[in-house]
């Protein structure tokens, strides 16, 4: 009887599902219908519009999917979901998917895109809103009409996330329901989508039976297998480099990317080094009597990874496992030799556990990596760490993987794009060796086996500086400026009271060229929308070639704004306003201004904006204040003339003195420094700590030198950007209003503690190959002077010196010490740790920062820990 009752409600269940999605379907055929005449600039609009409202929303839906699942690390998901948006939009942006995509004069062939219909998208719970974000933008590029199946254990995560895309799209012109989701998840409905006559595709990410479920459906299908990825560790490997792979790849959101490693094989004669690095990167390896304790734990009798227990931490499995572990454990480690069911640690494992094997030989660890495909991670992915390129090559020919991934970190390089050039995607094909029909990371639909080998690659570096004159009278320059007829002075009222517009009006009136000019001098303590606004006014009446930007930092952001607007006033704050990872991929692009040529002439030190690429804008109707990064903001040129800083008042003196050590040291010890940036660093931290003192008692020489201490750390900064402090800067400036400098300097030793110890969580640049803020500072100190017999005693005196020259310059180095209220600051220190790890600067902070972990500094920084 109640085998008969449940077959009921199935068919009730069936009753009640079909007509359900016959609706939705029939709505999403309306969409497609309407988007079948949409040009590519239209469908290319839509996508764009959408690819930065996900990226706006990356944190809040990190933020959900992590509350809703349990599963993984908020701040890797937000790193998902910029990925699956800023990444996947620069993958596919400039593909051609509408009419004629080709047009082969001398072959005569044409080639015309057509979409496939509607999409069906199933979604996994380990990867909610990223998946679906990155789904629905490769959908509407091709003009498919795409209906989600969530998996029920991330429902709520992933609507918001379809929601997101949804309003982005149709507020961009997308027809309504080219997005839709079933409201109540079960498998009869999903199962009834994938098979309604009228879907024409299935996008499946999830357990194997989806997956096979996608395949049976009689359609084209893309779905994806299971990975057991091994990572074979050669002899002539970096060995600290791959241990930091390994390491950042097992703790990436808790080691649920399916390109992740999960065992290591490593050559014998390199063996005892490797752990010992694992064990000082924090893989804590258990002991073989705790093996059978933690396989009961993690898996089930049948095989596969229970389900409490992907996305868990080390310390959680441990716990569950009942074994004991240190609390700052990050990864768990285990030596076995077996590999099979008779070892269910040698199988995929989907959390931070590593199973470890040693190889005798180059056969041995093939013959090892080989046996761990076939034992359930077969056409997925394997990486090799080795600097020998032709056994690398070998590898990747040997094994049965799409993706053979050479000294990259797994779970980053499968997913393509940020350490190689492999198609980004969340979506990964094992082709016909895990029962896929694609081999490739999903970005378009083919049914070929292509097998890549991706060797990992460095970013591509830069500098980018305008040209610089200095030395004191050097705005004489202005004299013999090209191209200039007709000059925009931007200025504050105090520049015009203390005459330094007078001295570049006669600068301009010595040119041969006659140089008419207009000036606005209304600039204010913060750079408006409004106050741009009457700027940009004002150039269109009068029509320049050229702005003179003359002040601090708010007067070169105004002058930034205004020239950008001025020329380009179709930019998009919105858009404008969106972080990145990388600035030369970021979602937004901005125009390059190319009528008017801009002239810096700072008047103070501190930001050096005369040479970087950044400027800010707050929102005169919210009060919001929006940072701006973009390489087409740097001045042309900037002139530095000490004349110019000699009426300075001492605090300004003081605190915009810091904020040049705050710039040089963190562009320093950024992950983004190079052997271009560091010079003009450590030239800006030794000029800073000889002459800052001097300046602020009113030495004009020393004012000098702080003038182009300023400006060398710019350069530095301006390419390698800065850290963490400065997040926690510009979070404190926009909160309470604390000056940027003297909340940089309070910031400035507790950043440095912290970021001296090694990482929880590793910093993903490619260029950054391990970890080395402990020997970058250590570096700093020695340059200034300062002896230790090892890297720690060189960390406190540097800290020292520094808190010696704030003493010295009448800084106090806390904020409760500068009227910062207790009750006011701990009610908001959750909201400000959120923030500053948003910020843009702290993507290129030495170790990534958890949200815990800026709570910390900012508290640490409100009591001035440790500071005598």
């Amino acid at each position: 009887m109640l085998k008969d009752s449940k077959e009921v409600v199935v068919e009730n269940k069936k009753d009640q599902v079909g007509p359900v999605i016959d609706t939705m379907v029939a709505k999403a055929q309306k969409a497609l219908n309407v988007m079948d005449s949409f040009t590519q600039e239209q469908v290319d609009h839509i996508v764009h519009h959408m690819a930065i409202a996900g990226l706006n929303a990356s944190l809040e839906l990190a933020k959900l999917a992590h509350e809703e699942t349990g599963r993984g690390v908020t701040e890797d998901k937000v790193i998902k979901n910029m990925f699956a948006t800023e990444e996947i939009w620069h993958s596919i942006k400039r593909d051609k998917t509408v009419g004629i995509i080709e047009d082969d004069k001398e072959h005569r062939l044409i080639k015309v895109a057509e979409p496939l219909g509607v999409l069906a998208g199933v979604t996994p719970v380990t990867n909610p809103t990223s998946t679906t974000m990155f789904k629905s933008l490769i959908a509407l590029k091709t003009r498919n009409p795409i209906i989600f199946g969530f998996h029920p254990q991330a429902q709520k995560s992933s609507v918001a996330a379809a929601k997101v895309m949804l309003k982005a799209a149709v507020e961009a012109g997308a027809p309504e329901n080219v997005i839709q989701w079933i409201e109540k998840p079960s498998i009869e409905a999903t199962s009834a989508l994938m098979n309604h006559p009228d879907v024409a595709s299935v996008l499946a990410t999830g357990g194997p039976g989806m997956v096979k479920a996608a395949y049976s459906t009689g359609k084209p299908a893309l779905g994806v297998g299971p990975g057991n990825g091994p990572a074979y560790i050669e002899k002539t490997a970096n060995i600290k480099r791959a241990v930091n792979d390994i390491v950042l790849s097992k703790t990436f959101d808790n080691g649920m990317v399916c390109a992740s490693e999960n065992s290591a094989i490593v050559d014998q004669d390199i063996y005892k080094e490797v752990k010992e690095q694992l064990e000082k990167n924090k893989v804590y390896f258990i002991k073989k009597s705790d093996h059978k304790a933690l396989a009961d734990a993690m898996f089930r009798p049948e095989g596969g990874v229970k389900g409490p227990i992907a996305g868990k931490s080390a310390v959680e499995i441990a716990k569950l496992a009942g074994i004991k572990v240190p609390d700052d454990t990050k990864v768990i480690g285990v030596e076995i030799t077996g590999i099979g069911p008779s070892e269910p640690l040698s199988a995929e494992k989907l959390s931070p556990v590593l199973s470890v094997f040693k190889a005798k030989d180059h056969k041995d660890a093939f013959d090892k990596a080989d046996r761990l495909l076939h034992f359930g991670g077969l056409g997925h992915t394997v990486a090799i760490h080795t600097m020998d390129e032709d056994l690398a090559t070998k590898f990747g020919i040997k094994m049965k993987a799409s993706r053979v991934l050479v000294n990259t970190p797994a779970a980053i390089g499968g997913i393509g794009n940020l350490y190689n050039e492999m198609i980004p995607s969340l979506t990964l094909g094992t082709g016909s060796w895990g029962k896929n029909s694609v081999s490739h990371n999903v970005s378009s639909f083919d049914l070929l086996n292509i097998k890549t080998i991706a060797r990992r690659r460095n970013n591509m570096q830069w500098i980018k500086q305008p040209r610089v004159y200095f030395e004191k009278t050097s705005v004489r320059y202005l004299e013999d400026l090209q191209g200039m007829s007709r000059a925009f002075i931007v200025c504050d009222p105090v520049m015009v009271q203390l005459g330094y517009v007078n001295t570049i009006v006669d600068e301009l009136k010595r040119s041969k060229t006659n140089v008419e000019y207009s000036m606005f001098s209304d600039v204010d303590s913060v750079a408006t929308t409004d106050m741009v606004q009457r700027g940009v006014t004002q150039m269109k009446l009068f029509k320049p070639d050229t702005i003179i930007a003359l002040g601090g930092g708010t007067t070169m952001d105004a002058a930034k704004d205004m020239w950008l607007f001025y020329e380009h006033p179709d930019v998009d704050l919105f858009g404008a306003k969106q972080g990145f990872i990388d600035i030369r991929k970021r979602a937004y692009k901005f125009p390059k201004p190319e009528k008017i040529q801009f002239v810096a002439i700072p008047t103070t030190f501190g930001t050096g904006s005369e040479v970087t690429p950044f400027t800010s804008l707050t929102d005169s109707k919210t009060g919001v204040k929006y940072p701006i990064a973009d390489y087409s903001l740097t001045p042309d040129v900037a002139i530095v003339d000490s004349q110019f800083v000699e009426t300075m008042p001492k605090d300004v003196i003081a605190e915009s003195g810091m904020d040049v050590l705050n710039n040089a040291i963190e562009s320093y010890v950024s992950n983004m420094a190079s052997d271009y940036t560091r010079p003009y660093a450590l030239q800006a931290i030794k000029l800073v700590f000889d002459n800052l003192a001097k300046a602020y008692n009113g030495d004009p020489d020393a004012q000098a030198e702080m003038h182009n201490a300023s400006t060398l750390a710019g350069m530095s900064f301006g390419n390698a950007f800065a850290g963490v402090g400065h997040s926690i800067t510009d979070v404190l400036n926009n909160e309470f209003g604390i000056r940027h400098g003297l909340a940089s300097i309070i910031a400035l030793p507790q950043v440095i503690r912290y970021n001296f110890e090694q990482p929880t969580k590793i910093a993903m640049w490619p260029k950054y190959e391990n970890f080395r803020a402990d020997e970058d500072y250590a570096t700093i100190a020695r340059s200034i002077g300062l002896n230790g017999k090892n890297n720690e005693e060189l960390r406190d005196g540097l800290i020292n010196k520094i808190i010696d020259l704030a003493h010295r310059v009448d800084v106090k180095l806390s904020l409760k010490d500068n009227g910062i209220n207790k009750a006011d600051f701990d009610k908001k220190v959750d909201s400000l740790a959120e923030s500053a790890f948003a910020d843009q600067f702290s993507f290129a902070n030495p170790k990534e920062p958890l949200i815990a972990e800026l709570k910390q500094v900012l508290l640490n920084a409100y009591e001035g820990k440790d500071i005598k």
